[in-house]
């Protein structure tokens, strides 16, 4: 049958594949768009299964925070090239992820995959996009905090950004240097008091291998490697860093001169580079 250039171009509007792929559909599918929707669909599941074993190292990492700013998510929607990346219907997807994300705060990332857009799943949306691009797609990662009060910051390249949470009301200027201090430095942990166990563990193993590697005597060691520990949680704590837009003071004390009561409850960073 005959297939016109506005049902091709109504069925690329349903489902945002390319033209060609749109009229090969309804040409198989003799000219049904249900039919034809699923052949796309379809296809875009085949692409994704012959590219699952492809390595991501490319996307978009977007940050979001609500109207009242109690609520941040942080989500990463990754392909394979950065030319698909900068591509505008990739960068639609993944706005529109980090909208459904903010609006629903799944708890974790398979809830995400299973909210909707336009009318079928987020995994689903996904699967399409690597249909229509040729390049494997996946969401690498989703978080979110809850605070009193939530700031966020995403660096110019688009790879990498930061969600914080405070105990109360800061501005955003002091929101936004304190998120701009995590992406920068990759803090481990917002305190020495709450830097995971297993974290501690692995750095005071690594010390002592080497501390018996320069030779120290025996009843030195643990001595020498809590030192080095000490070291590590002033360069690897938030609080306790040193504040990079001062270079004099940490990140505790700037707070603390801002207002004594506020504390950083919790962030969330994540980079494409790391």
């Amino acid at each position: 049958m005959e297939i016109k250039a506005a049902d091709v171009a109504k069925l690329r509007q349903m489902t945002g594949a390319g033209m060609m792929d749109c009229k090969n559909a309804l040409v198989e599918a003799n000219g049904d768009y249900e039919k034809a929707k699923d052949i796309i669909r379809e296809k875009g599941k085949l692409i994704a299964a012959k590219r699952a074993d492809r390595e991501i190292s490319e996307g978009s990492v977007i940050a979001r925070v609500n109207s009242t700013n109690n609520k941040a998510i942080l989500v990463c929607l990754g392909c394979e090239t950065d030319f698909v990346s900068r591509n505008a219907d990739f960068q639609e997807l993944a706005n529109k992820i980090a909208d459904v994300a903010l609006e629903s705060f799944p708890a974790d990332l398979e809830a995400l995959k299973s909210l909707k857009i336009d009318n079928i799943t987020i995994e689903e949306a996904i699967t399409q996009q690597t249909g229509k691009s040729g390049e494997k797609h996946a969401i690498l990662f989703y978080n979110r905090i809850e605070a009193p009060y939530v700031d966020y910051y995403i660096h110019t390249n688009g790879k990498v950004a930061t969600i914080v949470g405070f105990s109360k009301n800061v501005s955003h200027e002091v929101g936004k240097e304190i998120a701009m201090q995590i992406t920068a430095m990759s803090p481990v942990s917002v305190s020495r008091e709450n830097c995971p166990k297993e974290v501690i563990d692995k750095e005071l193993e690594i010390y002592r291998i080497q501390i018996r590697e320069e030779g120290k005597p025996e009843n030195m060691v643990e001595q020498i490697a809590q030192g080095k520990l000490n070291k590590f949680f002033k360069e690897s704590t938030l609080e306790e860093q040193t504040f990079v837009k001062d270079g004099k003071i940490t990140v505790a004390a700037y707070l603390k001169s801002v207002d004594p009561e506020i504390r950083v409850t919790g962030f969330s960073r994540f980079s494409l580079n790391d």
